[in-house]
């Protein structure tokens, strides 16, 4: 599996994004090719610049659009027209429309409407409709590859823009990134700005440390700005699994634990399911000894990084824990899929475990057949063997 891993270590932007993904590409001409099927926009109202250069000391691709326009002014529905009526594929179209539609929930917010009625001001620009769409571009041309997103700086001080000076954060970009990783550093200016937060938050499936695995290309994106201490660049890594993991799904997750010896045992089924409820991908109690030979129980549950928050207050609130365990793990896991398939006692969904494409185990789905067990009043383990059988 390949991996693309944003290091946002001096923040992003649009334009830095679009920048390091052609750095990736063998032919940055494709990336024209494709970006001329938005066919809304006429190519006589801008031109893609893209240039070779540096940033203290740093080779990496500027990426700018130069465009004539003059009222950038647009609503969510003239840049739904836009994409919809463009030739670039499903995905893409999709993958934009969901990405401008979640803008607009922002902007909305900030606002105090709602999203039909939000006019964007900068990204509503050509250049800043360029850049999402063109990120989603890149990204299909990479082969849709998984998307890891490092911590996020987001600068300090303060940001001119069409509402005033505000402080960094802008609104928009703070409740773009609400629940994901965040800090200051460097010198004060905005280091990630709403286009860069909403790429960042769509593309990225999980916001962690580099992953485990071989780093096969790099690049650089470089922004607008000069400041001596740290390079305005975006880096970006592309991963493969190592010869040990081909075929396997790597995840990095989050490890919940909290030892309690207070608590009554049958008071752990229903915070489970809350917790489940809640996006947990697994939850599980293990028995143990504390001081003094006190038998206790290890409450666990694992999670996607940017549910832990939520998950920890949930387990701080529904048992008698004082505190919770928060624990960087990496989950090497099968893929699978799931087939509904027919036996001699009838229809039942079997999970197939795959080792890249290779089929390893089929597992049927328990509540299946237990329905099956109900309804031929046969005994499970009489089930279990005539499916097998079958199958």
């Amino acid at each position: 599996m390949k991996t693309l891993y944003l290091d946002c270590f001096a923040g992003i932007a649009g334009d830095m994004l679009v920048g390091a993904l052609l750095g990736l590409l063998p032919d940055p001409e494709r990336f024209r090719t494709e970006m001329r099927k938005l066919t809304r926009l006429s190519e006589d109202d801008y031109e893609l610049v893209i240039e070779k250069g540096t940033k203290n000391g740093i080779a990496g691709i500027n990426f700018d659009v130069k465009t004539h326009e003059h009222h950038p002014h647009r609503g969510l529905h003239e840049i739904e027209e836009i994409v919809s009526g463009s030739l670039l594929s499903d995905r893409v179209r999709r993958e934009s429309l969901r990405a401008f539609a979640q803008l607009a929930e922002a902007e909305a917010q900030v606002h105090g409407t709602t999203p039909d009625r939000i006019h964007f001001h900068e990204v509503g620009a050509i250049d800043s409709i360029i850049d999402i769409v063109g990120t989603f571009v890149l990204v299909e041309l990479l082969c849709w590859p998984r998307v890891l997103c490092s911590p996020i700086n987001v600068g300090s001080g303060t940001v001119a823009c069409a509402h005033g000076v505000l402080p960094v954060p802008a609104p928009a970009t703070a409740l773009l990134l609400r629940g994901l990783p965040v800090y200051a550093q460097g010198a004060p200016m905005e280091r990630t700005t709403p286009t860069g937060a909403l790429l960042a938050r769509s593309l990225a499936s999980a916001f962690c440390g580099l992953p485990a695995g071989q780093i096969t290309a790099s690049s650089y994106g470089l922004g607008n700005r000069d400041t001596e201490d740290m390079p305005n660049v975006l880096r970006v890594l592309m991963l493969e699994a190592g010869q040990e993991d081909k075929g396997l799904v790597r995840e990095p997750l989050t490890l919940l634990e909290c030892n309690i010896d207070d608590m009554n045992p049958q008071d752990f089924e229903p915070v489970s399911e809350r917790l489940f409820g809640a996006g947990a991908l697994d939850v599980w109690t293990e028995p143990i000894f504390m001081k003094k030979g006190r038998p206790a129980v290890r409450f666990c549950c694992l999670a996607a990084p940017e549910k832990a928050q939520a998950l920890t207050l949930m387990m701080l609130k529904e048992t008698t824990s004082q505190g919770v365990r928060n624990i960087a793990v990496d989950r090497a896991r099968l893929n699978f899929r799931i087939d509904r398939l027919s036996t001699s006692l009838g229809e039942l969904h079997v999970k197939t475990a795959l080792l890249g494409e290779t089929p390893l185990r089929r597992t049927p789905e328990y509540e299946d057949l237990k329905r099956l067990s109900a309804e031929h009043g046969l005994p499970m383990a009489e089930v279990r063997r005539r499916v097998a059988h079958d199958l």
